[in-house]
Parts: structure tokens; sequence; C-alpha cells
């Protein structure tokens, strides 16, 4: 019988507030090891936690994205374990009653079709300090800045039977999290990690044990991660071995997972309610204020493009791949009013240009106002398309506008049909062996006049004129 791999992620996404769960403390990245931590991030005693109202408004807008259940009434409780990291002893999260439930999320397979993953629940909880293990001549350092972060712990159900699978499902939930503005994704940050639970069985049998890969922050290394460790479980059980519930790690140098613990379930944990903490009453009013603040979402930006622009699906699919890329284009298309044209050169040039210079499209130099104006000069001919790409990088370089730098540059289209019809005399009277073949049938010739017209005009001659006359002087 075949194996089949089962799959279920657990995705940690910082929330995009100021401040912590708990406490006043700020949670902006970089700053120097534990400046950033309060005396309730710290556990000291008789501080007492007070809830982020913001993190539970981003919960909720979460679970009204994936078509979730919102709690009347959520409970917050303590998860009890020792981490050096962990100065309370414990941390503050949820389990009986977390603020969403039972939503999905829909992913599309590589033979396009779509397979719904399901979410089991999304909970609040805060981060854990960060121990640092360089420069400490055998010590290690703790970091409590980040202790006390919000985060919302997303638990899929374990629907998902490839890396490939799991990969797709992290994507679209990486998108959308962007999308919803509760979270920048970074997962070079640690704002969007994942815990991934993986096990083997033969088709049509009971799950099988599985073992959890720990902090995983890389699309690439998850795929790696899982098909180890797939591998691993497959050549155990074959050999008469057991896969042993544990959790472990993975090393992206040497490409395999290690055990690091045995893996607790929850009843290790010894969860109770947290004493300090209120149970969270989320009313009607608070969906309806989550619900006006939704954005449009991926899914639904997509069919409107494809709907009301005429745009293809793989268009679309690269225009939607973030948010700001998507806002960037519309605000392109709207200027322009030839979307064709924008998706072109959104996903094209200015994509091109913007891997060279290594930065996101909300770091370009190019505003899509000014990209708008550009692509008017190819829509009415002062430009060809490939003077526009020296535009473009010269816009880069902040040169000046559109237009000062198509003069200063000398790119104008020669668009003067007596000169363009000149020419292409003295091309075809240059060329009779060739004309002579292209009126045999060899139509593919046309690109060679095309050619020798556009290089003897230096690339000024608008093309569309120069094939019109080569036509009329060819097939006349």
């Amino acid at each position: 019988m075949e194996w089949e791999t089962v799959i279920g992620l657990e995705v940690h996404t910082q929330l995009s507030t100021h401040s912590k769960i708990f406490s006043g403390s700020s949670t902006n990245f970089g700053a120097e090891p534990n400046t950033q931590a309060s005396l309730v991030d710290l556990g000291m005693p008789g501080s007492l936690p007070v809830l982020n109202k913001r993190a539970v408004e981003l919960a909720i807008r979460f679970g009204l994205a994936i078509n979730a259940k919102i709690a009347p009434k959520s409970v917050f409780a303590r998860k009890n374990y020792f981490y050096p990291d962990l100065p309370k002893g414990y941390q503050i999260s949820q389990l009986d009653l977390p603020v969403v439930a039972q939503g999905h999320l829909d992913i599309e397979l590589d033979n396009s079709e779509t397979k719904r993953i399901g979410i089991t629940r999304a909970h609040l909880e805060e981060d854990a300090g960060k121990s640092l293990h360089e420069d400490f001549h055998g010590q290690s350092g703790i970091d409590l800045n980040r202790a006390g972060t919000p985060l919302l712990e997303i638990v899929s159900e374990p629907d998902m039977r490839s890396a490939k699978e799991a990969v797709a499902y992290l994507k679209k939930l990486h998108t959308l999290v962007r999308y919803l503005g509760i979270s920048d994704g970074n997962m070079q940050e640690g704002s969007f990690r994942c815990d991934a639970n993986v096990s083997v069985r033969k088709k049509g049998e009971p799950f099988g044990t599985r073992a959890e890969i720990k902090n995983l922050n890389s699309f690439r290394f998850i795929e790696k991660a899982i098909n180890h460790e797939v591998e691993r479980q497959i050549t155990l059980i074959e050999s008469g071995k057991k896969v042993v519930q544990e959790t472990r790690l993975y090393d992206p140098d040497k490409d395999e997972t290690r055990s690091m613990r045995g893996k607790e379930d929850a009843n290790d944990y010894r969860y109770f309610p947290d004493p300090d903490l209120l149970p969270v009453d989320i009313t009607s009013a608070d969906i309806e204020r989550a619900l006006a603040e939704l954005p449009e979402l991926p899914e639904a930006k997509k069919q409107r493009f494809i709907r009301e622009l005429g745009l293809s699906a793989n268009d679309v699919e690269s225009l939607t791949a973030s948010r700001e890329v998507a806002d960037y284009f519309e605000a392109v298309q709207q200027q322009l009013g030839d979307a064709k044209l924008a998706a072109n050169w959104v996903t094209g040039g200015l994509s091109a240009l913007l891997n060279r210079q290594g930065v996101e499209i909300a770091q370009s130099k190019v505003a899509a106002n000014t990209l708008g104006e550009l692509l008017k000069r190819i829509k009415d001919g002062t430009i060809s398309a490939s003077a526009a790409k020296d535009v473009l990088d010269a816009l880069w370089n902040e040169e000046g506008s559109v237009d000062q730098i198509i003069e200063q540059k000398g790119l104008k289209q020669v668009n003067d049909t007596g000169a363009i019809e000149a020419m292409i005399d003295q091309i075809l009277e240059a060329n009779p062996s060739q004309v002579a073949e292209f009126r045999a049938g060899k139509d593919k010739l046309m690109a060679f006049f095309v050619g020798q017209a556009m290089r003897a005009s230096k690339g000024k001659f608008n093309p569309a004129t120069v094939n019109e006359i080569l036509k009329q002087k060819l097939e006349g």
C-alpha cells in the first residue's frame, strides 16, 4: 500500500500593535536587548497584566476573513512550562475558549483544483523572549524584548497531504494576514513562523504518530523540512521501528531534522484560567466594527480584476500577490485607463527593476502616478516600449520628469510617415531576394524587414507605422 503524508500546521503570527498584549512596552523590532521589557513582561511579583484591546480586534478581523465563528466569550489561561526566556514560568495563552474557531482557507493545487483546509482555531497568546547563544563564551544570554509580544496562533486541521500543499496554504495565509493589516508577516524577524506536525500512514489507516518540527520561518525550509521528516518516518517504520511523538528542529545546513525534546500534550502544561485576567466579552457591535474595517480580500480582488478589467488569471495572480502590489497597479491603471498595459509593466518592467534593486514595491522610487505618465507616452506613440525601459531606469535615479528625460535623451519616436516610407524603400531595394521570398509566401521575413528599419532608425521609428507601411509595400 502507498504511504500517505498527513500535515497540520500551527502558525504564530505577530500582531501589528504598538504595544505588547498585556503591557505598555513597545513591540518595535531591533532595539537593544532588554530595553523593551516592563515589570509585567519580566513577571515581577505584584505586576498585573492588562489586555491590549487592539489585539482582540485584529483576531476578530482574521476570524471574519476565514469565515470562522467568533466566540462571544473568550478566556485566557496559563500554560505552565519552564524555559529560560519565559520569566513567569508560564505563558498566557488560550485553550478551551479561543477567540476564533472553525474557519477555513481554500488553496489552489498544481492541477488547478481547489482544496479547502480547515482552521481549527486561532487564539491569542504572548510570545516568549529569546535565548542568545553567540559571543557569550559558552553561556547563553536572554533578551526579553520579545516577551509579551502579541501572537495569533493559527492552528489548521491535519488536511494537507504533501509539503507542496503545506507551502501553498502558508503562502495563502501569509498573503491574507498582510492584506488584513493584522501583521507585517516579516519571516526574517519572526513575525510569521510555523510549527509543522507531520505523520505518515498507509492510505485508509488511522493517523500515525506525529512529530512536530519547530520554528520554521522560510517557505523553502518548510518544504525541505517536511519532505525530510516524511522520509525519516517511512524509513523508521519500514525497518520495523516506531515513530516517537516528539519535537524536532530542522537544520538547513545538513538538511535534516533532529530531536529536541519529548512532545508534550495539553495536560502536561496544566492549563487553568488565568486569575489575573477577566473573560473577554465580544459583542455584535465589536464584530460589526471589525467587518467595517475589512479590506477587499485577495480572492474578491482577483475576481474583480478578471471581471471588470478583463485581465487573465495569470495576470491577477501576480497583481494580487500582496496588497501593496495590487494598490500600486490600481493607481497606475486608473490613471492610464489601460489595464493590460498597466499589468504588463507592473509585473514586468517595474518588477524586474525592483528585483535588481533588491526592494519591495513599497520602497519603489518610481511612484504609481509617475509610471502612469510614462505608460501614457507609450500609448500615445511618443516613445517605444524599449525606450520606456531607459526612461524607467532614469526615473529611478531621479534624473527628472518623464517628459524631461525623453527630451534630454532624444528618445521620441519618429512618426513622420514620409521619412519612414523613404527608409523602407531603401531597405526593400537593398534586399530584393528577401522581398521575392516574402511574396512567395515566406511571411516570417516580415520580422527581418521590421528589424532592418528599426536598426536603421536607431529604434526611433514607430514600430506600428513601420509594420503598416511594410505591409502596404510588400503586399500591395
